[in-house]
């Protein structure tokens, strides 16, 4: 196939491109080229998809598919309207951030969208509003020629945020200097993530099948205490798991989900209580084959120590912060 990924420089777009390149299509990859290289093999396209002109260079050829990953309303009208008639299939990766609830267990594709953004630029408060507008400029440009792709929290190796790599590599620095772990008291609360490589490969596969509609391709439903469970195991550590009353945590200034300060995949807005679960069924049928976690878990921690267990992270609490609070624990 001859396809063109809207980016194909950054994580997910790096990894669907090289993907596709490794089971023999043609892959181009249109993107300004500001965070990283296209992957070898690929042709490069420089385009900044703000311009009027970003799809002149691509627009005029004939694609079997075409892939986007953006958040920005405005390069996805301006892509449908340039490319639509142009490709046999358009893949969106968008998110399950669409929703307009959360707080459903085991809600699948039927549930309600967000009203779609009706400005061209979001913000991270208007995620969810944005990738609905983009839904729905494909959905419009392209009808049964587009599939919807609704992931939650992507796991594994090349993820820079640092927050599905957090507990594995958390346990292993325990395995080496000693415990205890400050873990939030919610063991029983959903967790739920999917592998890179299991999402990609379900993208490519649905794309080279022709399968158009909405999927949520996420992982299969489990728990926060499953997730540890696994990061123990991966770690090989054993020790103390303190686990800590949430209400506590947010007193003392910890976040919840992700970013400095933070624990990962603890989510403290009862609103939000199952965006780490919601059903996989659709997607299964469509062919979704999902990794068991212990083998997530075991393949994120080898990319956590390649680069560095003891890093500065992007989430997660710092060693220096959990001992303070552990020290408040014991006080």
């Amino acid at each position: 196939m001859d396809l063109l990924v809207l980016g194909g420089t950054q994580w997910l777009g790096r990894a669907l491109a090289a993907e596709a390149l490794a089971r023999g299509h043609r892959v181009t990859c249109l993107a300004r080229g500001e965070a990283g290289d296209a992957p070898e093999g690929a042709e490069f396209v420089r385009a900044d998809r703000s311009r009027v002109d970003a799809y002149d260079a691509v627009s005029g050829r004939a694609w079997d598919g075409v892939i986007d990953v953006t958040r920005q309303p405005g390069y996805a009208r301006a892509a449908a309207a340039a490319l639509g008639g142009a490709t046999r299939r358009l893949a969106f990766i968008s998110s399950g951030n669409v929703y307009a609830a959360h707080d459903v267990p085991g809600a699948d594709e039927t549930a309600e969208l967000l009203p779609p953004l009706a400005a061209d630029v979001s913000t991270p408060e208007t995620y969810g509003e944005a990738k609905s507008a983009i839904e729905q400029a494909y959905r419009e440009a392209l009808g049964d020629r587009f599939l919807a792709i609704r992931p939650g929290l992507i796991a594994g190796p090349g993820d820079e945020s640092g927050r599905s790599g957090y507990w594995a590599a958390r346990m292993a620095r325990a395995a080496r200097d000693g415990g205890p772990v400050l873990v939030p008291d919610i063991l029983d609360a959903a967790a739920q993530a999917i592998h890179i490589d299991d999402l990609v490969r379900f993208i490519l596969d649905a794309l080279e099948r022709g399968i158009a509609g909405a999927f949520d391709a996420v992982g299969d439903r489990s728990t926060f205490g499953a997730w540890l469970e696994a990061s123990r195991a991966a770690a090989g550590f054993d020790g103390e798991l303190v686990a800590v009353d949430p209400d506590w945590l947010a007193a003392q200034g910890v976040a919840e989900w992700s970013g400095a300060d933070s624990l990962p995949l603890w989510i403290a807005d009862p609103t939000w209580n199952a965006f780490l679960d919601r059903s996989n069924a659709a997607a299964k049928r469509g062919g979704l084959r999902l990794r068991p976690l212990a083998r997530l878990q075991s393949e994120t921690l080898a990319w956590e120590r390649g680069r560095g267990i003891d890093r500065e992270r992007g989430a997660g609490l710092s060693p220096e912060r959990e001992r303070e609070l552990l020290a408040l624990l014991r006080d």
